[in-house]
């Protein structure tokens, strides 16, 4: 007759149970499976359906090391990378102005709001033979693409954030005399920057769309244009590196924006 260890019977520790649960549980753990599902699922399906060429978990997995440190590569991510910085620069030093105009002064508002919220809602894929027109067919006419498609966010959220400042705050800095200038910087801007930050979060999405599908069109060097070319090529594989890493700039720049927000702006602070 075989014997059995006492302790083998024994039910496992209740704060074992309970840590497992707790970790099943989380979100953290859900969002791994998922994401271990959804990879086995792609795999499985490429494999069983579609051509050799067409990009997969392995063959990404394989060729991720040698893309992410081939110098095409890395010249391709700079390009695309530093245009989004400086259309980024350039369109929140010109939207907060405009938008501190647009919320704080009638006049402003009444004549702007009209084309600013038309030419928001514009396509930026539509605006750009006539920005290769004007820039011509190189990077100049990429930077022209994000400026506009960064702009109008952060010149729109910046605006209803000026016109959302409460009035006992104004009845303050006019009660102290405090000059119009000191107003806006003091006041009016640090009240609209969780408005502001809402619309950099918007264009920063934008921008990197617009450096991508300019790239598209205008074949100039880039993360868009090795996309394109590699697609064309049959490197599947190759172009989803790219893919992903335009895919881990964009949660970055939210998690840096996230990190702001808690740190420096704990009243706008999202639990």
């Amino acid at each position: 007759m075989l014997s059995t260890h006492p302790a083998a019977l024994e039910p496992p520790p209740a704060a074992f149970m309970t840590g497992a649960r707790r970790l099943l549980g989380s979100a953290l753990a859900l969002k791994l499976v998922a994401g271990v599902l959804l990879l086995i699922v792609w795999e499985a399906v490429v494999r069983s359906f579609a051509p050799a060429y067409v990009a997969k978990p392995s063959g990404i997995a394989r060729v991720f090391g040698a893309v992410i440190s081939n110098d095409e590569f890395l010249a391709a991510a700079t390009a695309t990378l530093g245009a989004v910085v400086k259309g980024l620069a350039v369109a929140i030093l010109v939207g907060v102005a405009v938008g501190l105009a647009m919320g704080r002064i009638s006049v402003v508002e009444r004549g702007l709001r009209y084309y600013v919220n038309s030419l928001f809602a514009t396509p930026m894929i539509a605006i750009l033979p006539l920005v290769t027109l004007w820039f011509g067919y190189n990077a100049d006419a990429r930077l022209a693409v994000v400026v506009f498609a960064a702009f109008f966010s952060i010149a729109v959220n910046t605006s209803d954030g000026a016109r959302a400042v409460p009035l006992e705050y104004l009845e303050v800095a006019h009660s102290f005399r405090a000059r119009p200038f000191s107003t806006l910087l003091d006041i009016v801007l640090p009240s609209s920057l969780p408005y502001l930050i809402a619309g950099l979060r918007l264009a920063a999405g934008r921008a990197l769309v617009a450096a991508v599908v300019a790239e598209f069109f205008i074949s100039i060097p880039g993360l868009g244009y090795y996309i394109l070319f590699h697609s064309r090529t049959f490197k599947h594989n190759e172009a989803f590196v790219a893919v992903i890493a335009l895919v881990a700039v964009g949660v970055s720049f939210e998690a840096l924006l996230n990190w702001i927000t808690r740190r420096y702006l704990p009243w706008a602070r999202r639990d």
